[in-house]
């Protein structure tokens, strides 16, 4: 009887965290440029540049005002995301260092990405739910999707909407690309953090060592954009609304590049054909400053997913 009600439990648990999976656009709300060239034709030109480009309680809120009632141990070990602000903290000295970019509060980024998002491998189902070790994943699975509800649902409480968020997302998404390709470092220190700033300062440098010129476009409207995963880091163990917020999302769209040596002809790429590339960039925003604005922290490998 009690194996039987732990199956039960373990299931519901199991379908509120496809929540996440099946609607992660609904939910969460998320690289590198160039990353993957999934058209023929130019593909290879592509990689070539991205290579020299790029080196580099007991209840818990659930999507669609659900909640979720913990019991026994699950809910012990699902606790441990509220306790992630505090552990994270301790790496924090003091409490961030802020300053004035024109009427926005541009805030000291923790510098790290919380647990970045890797794609979770899929078992059958009959090991899901009649092993011991398909139980453990399928509680790891739903610790996951918890954090990411809890993140976005602290979100929502200051203002969050999703589809606008989006729009910003990818207006940030097109002027980083764009501003990485022409090499202008002084207005990409305003919209990345400063280790993201640092890395893409080199980056560009050792491009300019191989091409003079690139031409970048992105061809709109976007095709894709989701959110892969939500997470919170605190940065004061005695206040735990002081925290900043990461979205990892996937951004799928069709661009077009082209690069010149310093006679203008072309190395690499062909600006007369369109790719499509798949990248996932987390971005990141203080929640504890009046008027922080989202910035980009930083930029993972695609993977199937």
């Amino acid at each position: 009887m009690m194996p039987l009600k732990r199956f039960h439990a373990v299931r519901t648990l199991y379908r509120s965290s496809q929540i996440g999976q099946d609607s992660s656009s609904y939910l969460l709300g998320s690289c590198r440029s160039y990353s993957n060239a999934l058209s023929n034709g130019s593909e290879g030109n592509f990689k070539s540049f991205h290579s020299h480009l790029f080196k580099c309680h007991d209840g818990f809120p659930l999507a669609g005002g659900k909640t979720l009632t913990l019991r026994s141990t699950m809910a012990a070990e699902l606790s441990i995301f509220m306790n992630d602000k505090r552990m994270l903290s301790t790496q924090l000295k003091g409490s961030s260092l802020s300053r004035a970019v024109g009427t926005q509060i541009s805030v000291s980024s923790p510098g790290f990405i919380y647990e970045p998002y890797e794609p979770r491998e899929k078992i059958p189902f009959w090991q899901r739910w009649f092993t011991r070790s398909g139980w453990k994943r399928t509680k790891q699975d739903v610790i996951l999707e918890l954090k990411s509800a809890y993140a976005i649902q602290k979100l929502r409480k200051s203002g969050y909407s999703k589809s606008r968020f989006y729009n910003e997302a990818f207006k940030m998404y097109k002027e980083i690309n764009a501003l990485i390709a022409n090499g202008d470092k002084k207005s990409l220190r305003k919209a990345v953090t400063e280790k993201m700033y640092s890395a893409l300062k080199n980056e560009i440098k050792q491009r300019e060592t191989t091409w003079n010129k690139v031409y970048w476009e992105l061809i709109e409207p976007v095709i894709r954009v989701r959110t892969l995963r939500a997470r919170l880091i605190g940065v004061d163990p005695k206040d735990l609304n002081k925290v900043f917020v990461q979205l990892t999302l996937e951004i799928t769209a069709k661009q077009k590049f082209e690069a010149y040596d310093s006679k203008g002809s072309v190395v690499a790429g062909d600006k007369n054909k369109e790719v499509l590339v798949r990248d996932i960039w987390v971005f990141e925003k203080s929640m504890f400053h009046p008027g922080a604005y989202w910035r980009l922290c930083g930029r993972l490998s695609p993977k199937a997913s």
